[in-house]
């Protein structure tokens, strides 16, 4: 899989992570200037899990974004729909149950999560939409989405330095580190072609969220967008 498809099928999708899976966190390290760390640490506040809460982690990779959580006593749950990433993160972080999930079709029965969160892994799902309304089915009344993506840089001319960096630099950068050059450009194409910060907040509100809200990181590169699921 070496160009963006809109249409994304899945085991294309998850065959491509496969394949980065062992590198994928240091090259996301490098192509972002370290910035993922940051991005990290708003989507562990804006989630505020404490002790005894239930965390879904989706599309969490190798477990990396799922650790902040289990430090402060949660139980979370790492789903993500590619093997390799699985793989990879069983190793790297053992203490973490990992479970193999499709986003629009989650393992899990209906609220039983406190908290949903997606980093970097809607923009990949086959059905945003579904992928949506299947969190908020597998997250109790009351319980909040917190979905960190990519978005639209808000000052005009670093918009178009960014688009730029994106279609060229980042899948050179890439493949010099894990010789996987081809799946980045699919990779920043599918993040020149997402939705700017309103057009997902009406997303997350066509899936029945309320409250939606986001605020811009990195001078709107990463969007947080948060909502609640209303009470019973």
């Amino acid at each position: 899989m070496s160009r963006a498809s809109l249409e994304k099928q899945p085991q294309d999708v998850a065959r491509m992570f496969d394949g980065i899976a062992e590198r994928y966190d240091l090259i996301n390290d490098v192509v972002s200037a370290g910035q993922t760390r940051q991005w990290r640490r708003a989507v562990e506040r804006a989630v505020d899990a404490g002790p005894g809460d239930r965390v879904l982690d989706l599309a969490a990779g190798t477990g990396t974004s799922s650790l902040p959580f289990a430090a402060a006593g949660a139980q979370v749950v790492s789903c993500d729909f590619s093997l390799g990433m699985l793989q990879a993160g069983r190793k790297r972080n053992p203490s973490l149950p990992f479970v193999a999930g499709d986003g629009t079709r989650l393992p899990f029965a209906d609220g039983v999560f406190d908290a949903a969160t997606i980093s970097f892994g809607l923009r990949n799902v086959v059905d945003t939409g579904a992928a949506l309304a299947e969190m908020r089915r597998v997250v109790r009344p009351g319980g909040r989405l917190v979905v960190c993506e990519f978005s639209t840089p808000v000052w005009g001319p670093f918009r178009t330095v960014y688009q730029e960096y994106l279609m060229e630099a980042l899948p050179r950068i890439a493949g010099a580190i894990g010789k996987q050059g081809d799946s980045y450009v699919y990779l920043a194409e599918s993040i020149r072609d997402w939705p700017d910060q309103a057009g997902l907040a009406a997303l997350i509100q066509d899936a029945g969220w309320t409250r939606v809200a986001w605020r811009n990181l990195t001078g709107g590169i990463v969007a947080l967008h948060r909502g609640f699921r209303a009470d019973a």
